[in-house]
């Protein structure tokens, strides 16, 4: 899901920027802990409910975690579609500016969801634990797919005015600039900081009816929803990868505070820019009521904060926000036989969304 505008396009990776990088990696290596947790897997063959214990590469086992029986992470073949007109230029519950923060987030899924499989799948060798391997396997069909679906739609959203493949270009260019000259170590960070923000965006939207009211396209709820289960759905796997392949806490906690900083800037500054081609922003009572809708906004809330702030606790998993309930609440919600993406699964494809 999971909700994300990737806030690195205006970080700049200069000479001492990775300097600091490098030591932050070297010391984080120091002091992993032989902790390391993991959400606990179903078993494919029978689906028995079982603990699972994660090893770090030395072999040694970290703490054991108990947790409720859950599906293995699959990538689901589904399809979304966008005819002309079925979709009003301001989307969001006739909102100009969410309508513009939300197409602006879309825009940098699908280069932010290829920059995420990077990172992860650079460290796979490196994974030892099969469970943890199958859980990548699947975290990396699901990220595919999400940047797949995006792209569909933001083609659609660039018909209608907002300007998703300028944003889509300056994503490329700036993930690919970190990609290229920050230690991989760095980007794998980056990666599970970011899935902790579009995990807690996820959550919102599958608790909160009020946020999904604002989503007033029926194809861009049903495609945000799909998004955001499986967001809560492979969590974890980016942070077990960090912690199993010896990131430290110093280099996460750090990351994930100058994407803090860096988030709400560079939210601001695309949809300002995108806001600009609208000529509803010349409209002042138009834009004046959207500005006063932010303070009843259920994106804006202080449980969202709260559950973000969590993440630079030391020792934090993202199994400590539970959010298995919301998976099992949705499932047949969203994959059964009369469910809401039903008819965008591709081949009936019901039994693998299990």
């Amino acid at each position: 899901m999971s909700c994300l505008h990737i806030a690195v396009q205006q970080q700049v990776i200069d000479t001492r920027h990775k300097t600091l990088l490098r030591s932050e990696c070297y010391l984080g290596h120091r002091s992993l802990r032989r902790g390391h947790r993991i959400e606990g897997s179903m078993s494919t063959d029978n689906h028995e409910m079982k603990s699972h214990e994660l090893k770090s590469p030395d072999g040694q086992g970290g703490d054991r975690v108990s947790t409720a029986a859950a599906p293995p992470i699959r990538a689901r073949r589904i399809k979304f579609s966008y005819p002309t007109g079925a979709m009003k230029r301001h989307f969001v519950n006739d909102d100009l500016l969410m309508s513009h923060v939300v197409s602006m987030l879309s825009s940098v899924f699908p280069e932010g969801e290829d920059f995420f499989i990077r990172s992860v799948k650079y460290y796979m060798k490196d994974v030892t634990d099969p469970v943890l391997k199958a859980q990548v396997a699947g975290f990396i069909g699901q990220e595919f797919t999400h940047g797949r679906e995006h792209r569909e739609i933001n083609e659609r959203l660039q018909a209608m005015g907002y300007p998703t493949r300028r944003s889509d270009r300056l994503t490329k260019r700036a993930l690919a600039t970190i990609y290229r000259h920050a230690p991989h170590r760095y980007s794998l960070a980056m990666t599970a900081a970011l899935e902790h923000y579009t995990a807690t965006l996820a959550s919102l939207l599958l608790t909160n009816s009020k946020a999904r009211d604002l989503l007033t396209s029926d194809e861009v709820r049903a495609l945000l929803l799909w998004h955001a289960y499986e967001e809560v759905e492979h969590k974890a796997v980016a942070f077990d990868v960090y912690r199993h392949t010896g990131g430290g806490e110093g280099l996460r906690i750090w990351t994930m505070r100058s994407i803090h900083l860096t988030f709400l800037g560079s939210t601001l500054v695309s949809t300002t820019l995108s806001l600009l081609t609208d000529p509803s922003t010349y409209n002042p009572v138009r834009l004046a009521r959207s500005v006063a809708a932010i303070r009843s906004n259920p994106w804006l809330n202080r449980d969202v904060l709260r559950e973000l702030g969590t993440y630079t606790r030391r020792g934090f998993h993202p199994s400590d926000n539970d959010t298995a309930y919301l998976l099992d609440t949705w499932r047949a919600e969203l994959f059964g036989d009369q469910g809401v993406l039903a008819h965008n699964l591709v081949d009936g494809r019901r039994a693998s969304s299990n």
